[in-house]
């Protein structure tokens, strides 16, 4: 049995003359004579047969040669990427002392065969306690009357929406001294029982902070005042943005209670909760962590003192560098630190540079080059002879494999003051391995064409999803009319399940956009300007009635039947193929119906309605249609979906 032949290139000899025809009219447009007997036309077919042998004897070539070729002109495969997840460290009790949970604390899963999956917490986490200073309701909007008098006096009560009657987007404001970002706030509350007509479990009610460029949702880890109701304790999770704004006439760290229009069987309060008391307490707090080890002060070997040299690290594949993940050279003269640089093109040989590659962890230092006029030039800086070359600091780790679900994130491998338990509330995401040879073969060819250069909107598209692997999904949409910029829409990852994404939770963070900024501005051609931001999120709610089949549970096949619909509908994981709805791909019944029926348990669909959804107000808007059409900048994101089952 003979060993499979790679397959480099697959264009053979009429695909190679029908190619270079095509040119013809583009280099040399008074060349009309295309026909075989005419001398250029020999010429094509002269020379696409050789290449067609060029391209057999490439097709010769083994995968590791292949690798060591694209290494040479600088080209790298992808290196794998890290899982990341939000994890949440809890107090044994209210500490007066703040609780600093440190940068690189290490959090593993448990329970499970095999090796256990690591993370690392990505930053510092302070737990300190807060002191609330400020109350404030809003009876209409921008004006507020501040009730913190009237709150701290127990004999007291302070209506928290004072608006008759009540409405949806009705406010009550709590004001701290500090930022509350990360932590896990506990509101103990002494209430009237005067909130009426809700249920305790589900009220029309919703916390959010002020992060700077809006308001975003906090996550209610646990409500025991059934919605402000009664005497007990709410526990919200703080996202990690959290900053001051001026409400009134006070500055403070805000945190407010909102109310929202009642859903479908949700009843809405008939009068306002009135509160005598609230404290604040921190009981914990939550951090991103990212699945990874940090390695500190591995050696990895001693100079001698010759160009070219290259160093292996001990762990690969490697992540991408922070400021403090440097290589130190160092000798009886001290210890320096070297730069990282993509190439040693522009490099000098005073430079003190290396390259570094994440796939397979090597350190390379600057070569000597030898030119074409026989001039040989050093390319950055030589190791002096007897150097010790150091790492340190490195963070390895990344692939699907750290992709974990909720809950599994709950062994703390080193022991914290004050802390009990850890645990994460979402599944990690963003955990991708490195890119194949395959891979590498189909991107090869795209990237040296562009020259690494944003020319063409797939140019725009794929430097974009390179930049980030938070970036998720890239649509680069040429400008209409001369002088207009480029308009690039990007759809960030987002690790919440699809019939819990909200519209904020697509919001592109400062960081990302200032990393898209960057990566494109260096690689954009002169002249062009381009627009970052994310596509008109269009908001649809799918209305379905079916018929179960006979003993088939119907909450069991409406449970299946609501998934696979917010699954169907969504810009991430949606549409025929599962990657992301398409972009100008409109949205029928009749897909929906082709959906419905395919779904376990469900004899037939009897009706399916699709109505727009006003995503920020939270309604629908108009009546059923058959039909919603999707717009070129936009992209379908679903909401309340319903499904009934007969």
């Amino acid at each position: 049995m003979s060993l499979p032949v790679p397959n480099l290139d697959d264009r053979h000899f009429q695909d190679i003359v029908d190619e270079a025809k095509r040119l013809i009219p583009t280099y040399c447009p008074e060349w009309t004579n295309h026909n075989v007997s005419d001398p250029g036309v020999a010429l094509i077919e002269l020379f696409a047969w050789m290449t067609e042998m060029t391209l057999f004897r490439l097709n010769q070539v083994p995968d590791a040669f292949y690798t060591h070729m694209l290494n040479l002109i600088g080209f790298e495969p992808f290196p794998a990427s890290a899982a990341r997840a939000d994890i949440t460290f809890w107090l044994a009790g209210v500490t007066d002392e703040p609780v600093v949970i440190p940068e690189g604390t290490e959090i593993g899963t448990s329970g499970e065969i095999g090796t256990p999956r690591v993370f690392s917490t990505v930053s510092d986490l302070v737990i300190a306690q807060p002191v609330l200073m400020a109350a404030l309701t809003a009876e209409e909007p921008d004006i507020y009357v501040d009730v913190w008098d009237d709150l701290r006096i127990e004999q007291g009560a302070v209506t928290c929406f004072p608006v008759e009657p009540l409405q949806p987007g009705a406010c009550f404001y709590l004001g701290f001294d500090r930022s509350l970002a990360g932590n896990a706030i506990q509101l103990t509350v002494k209430a009237n029982v005067e909130g009426i007509g809700v249920l305790p479990g589900k009220p029309p009610l919703v916390w959010e902070v002020w992060e700077g460029e809006g308001w975003v949702r906090a996550r209610v880890y646990s409500d025991g005042t059934g919605g402000l109701n009664r005497d007990g304790s709410i526990v919200l999770l703080v996202p990690p943005a959290h900053e001051a704004l001026s409400l009134g006439r006070t500055r403070a760290f805000w945190l407010r209670a909102r109310l929202l229009a009642p859903v479908d069987g949700q009843p809405f309060y008939r009068a306002s909760p009135q509160l005598r008391t609230v404290q604040a307490a921190s009981i914990g707090g939550s951090v991103g962590a990212e699945h990874s080890l940090a390695v500190y002060g591995e050696v990895l070997g001693v100079s001698n003192g010759r160009p070219d040299q290259h160093f292996s690290l001990d762990n690969a594949p490697i992540l991408a560098r922070r400021d403090d993940e440097v290589i130190t050279v160092s000798n009886s003269a001290g210890s320096t630190d070297w730069a990282e640089v993509e190439s040693f093109v522009a490099s000098s040989p005073t430079d003190l540079h290396y390259t570094w590659s994440s796939t397979t962890g090597q350190v390379f230092f600057g070569p000597n080059i030898r030119y074409a006029d026989g001039s040989t030039r050093q390319h950055g800086a030589v190791p002096p002879e007897g150097a010790r070359i150091i790492a340190g600091r490195y963070r390895h780790g990344g692939g699907a494999i750290g992709n974990v679900g909720a809950g599994t994130l709950s062994s703390l491998r080193s022991s914290i003051p004050y802390i009990t338990r850890v645990e994460n509330f979402i599944e990690a995401r963003g955990g991708v391995d490195a890119e194949t040879i395959e891979g590498a073969k189909r991107r090869a060819p795209q990237t040296l064409r562009a020259g690494a250069r944003a020319v063409t909107a797939e140019d725009f598209e794929r430097l974009a999803a390179e930049a980030n692997p938070a970036v998720a999904r890239v649509r680069c949409l040429p400008p209409e009319q001369s002088g207009k910029p480029i308009r690039l829409l990007v759809v960030p990852s987002v690790r919440v399940e699809p019939d819990e994404q909200k519209l904020d939770d697509f919001a592109l963070s400062p960081s990302l956009l200032q990393e898209l900024a960057v990566h494109l501005d260096e690689r954009r051609i002169l002249g062009s300007t381009v627009e970052i931001g994310t596509p008109f999120f269009q908001g649809v709610t799918v209305a379905a009635m079916v018929v179960a089949r006979p003993g088939r549970p119907a909450g069991l096949v409406r449970d299946r039947a609501m998934a696979a619909v917010y699954k169907y509908v969504n810009p991430l994981v949606g549409g025929p193929d599962g990657t992301g709805w398409p972009f100008d791909a409109d949205l029928s019944a009749a897909n929906v119906f082709q959906l419905l029926e395919a779904v376990e348990g469900v004899e037939r669909v009897e009706e399916v309605l699709l109505f727009e959804y006003d995503l920020r107000n939270g309604e629908r808007i108009g009546y059923g249609r058959e039909v919603i059409n999707l717009e070129r900048d936009s992209l379908f994101l679903s909401a309340f979906n319903r499904v009934v089952v007969r």
